[in-house]
């Protein structure tokens, strides 16, 4: 994540969590949770407000989260009542850890050139045949928007860059619209795929 991207979640983390904490995501974790192992380990990745960790919480799963910015990780804990660690994708370095990984929204920040390497991460971060969610706005583009950095994926560049990832195999994509209220024009790639046994199965 930039310093700038940075600085405005650190600057408007309380804006920020307040706008995202009410959003329904009951669809996505309809996509999602069939594929976790009963009362599994899920990390929230980049998770910001909490809101996602929180209701796996409640579903019985055991959760971890981080996110890059200290504001926002500081309300996120209070949010879920335990600790959320700050840190970035880069920075992830555990093996066989989790049985999944939810990136919401929040993968969307780190720059092309290394989402190959942060892909690596999270596949040795899962278990085999663990599962990981991503999602990014819909396009091709690198860009800036009010102060922060993205990177826009098609379901073709995503498809490019975890075909370098011989673990990693996409169950699913598909588009969604954007659920907060005045955004409904914006488009969102997601995706689930699942960290293979092995190479070929």
């Amino acid at each position: 994540m930039s310093n700038s991207t940075l600085s405005y979640y650190n600057q408007n983390a309380q804006s920020f969590s307040d706008s995202t904490l009410n959003v329904d995501m009951s669809v996505l974790y309809a996509e999602f949770l069939p594929h976790v192992t009963e009362h599994g380990h899920i990390l929230d990745a980049g998770c910001g407000s909490a809101r996602d960790a929180a209701y796996f919480k409640k579903q019985g799963f055991t959760v971890s989260a981080f996110d890059a910015s200290p504001e926002l990780a500081a309300l996120a804990s209070s949010y879920l009542q335990q600790p959320v660690d700050v840190k970035t994708f880069q920075q992830l370095d555990c093996v066989n850890k989790y049985d999944a990984i939810w990136c919401c929204a929040s993968l969307l920040h780190v720059p092309k050139a290394e989402l190959p390497q942060v892909f690596l991460n999270l596949q040795n971060a899962l278990k085999p045949n663990g599962v990981l969610y991503v999602s990014f706005k819909y396009g091709d583009t690198e860009r800036v928007h009010n102060g922060r950095e993205f990177t826009d994926l098609t379901e073709n560049g995503l498809t490019a860059l975890i075909d370098q990832h011989t673990q990693l195999k996409i169950i699913k994509q598909w588009q969604t619209v954007d659920q907060r209220p005045g955004r409904e024009s914006e488009v969102w790639l997601n995706a689930l795929m699942q960290r293979l046994t092995s190479i070929g199965e």
